[in-house]
């Protein structure tokens, strides 16, 4: 019996090794999505995408990358009203990145169909530290704002709440 304890110590030190996913030290990013949608396309061959990503971890991620079945996604920022593809974007330690109608975004392109209000996109984040997370984006009416319409959409407090960078 007095083998449990260790046993119980090494696999939860395992699991919070995955936690960090690499960002080194014991306190690494510990990210979680909410309020995650796409809004109802009038174009046949691209979409928006908006979600937070909260960083309740001592260590800085970025968003580096993400994939989905529904057609090519890029990153991208929104600077004095232009927007443009990037690389990644930061998500600085206790704090998140909020992508959001005007801001920074996702950008669906080359879609293979056009997604419609009700159905739910599937995509793939990846980040330069921590291990991919799926999340699944509901497609909601073109004029749907988290917090206006359907409560209870975000986890960790609503999209104001949180900066970009």
């Amino acid at each position: 019996m007095r083998h449990r304890p260790a046993l119980g110590a090494a696999m939860l030190a395992g699991a919070l090794a995955l936690t960090g996913c690499g960002a080194g030290g014991s306190g690494g990013a510990e990210l979680s999505v909410s309020a995650a949608y796409v809004p109802r396309p009038v174009s046949d061959t691209m979409a928006a995408g908006f979600l937070t990503i909260v960083n309740d971890g001592d260590a800085e991620d970025e968003l580096t990358s993400v994939t989905s079945d529904a057609g090519e996604v890029t990153v991208h920022e929104t600077v004095d009203g232009a927007m443009r593809q990037v690389d990644s974007l930061p998500i600085p330690a206790h704090g998140s990145l909020a992508l959001q109608s005007g801001g920074d975004h996702l950008m669906f392109e080359k879609l293979k169909q056009r997604p419609e209000e009700g159905q739910t996109l599937s995509v793939e984040l990846h980040f330069a530290d921590s291990d991919p997370v799926t999340v699944e984006m509901p497609v909601k009416s073109a004029t749907y704002r988290p917090g206006t319409s359907d409560a209870g959409q975000a986890e960790h407090g609503t999209p104001s709440e949180h900066s970009s960078h």
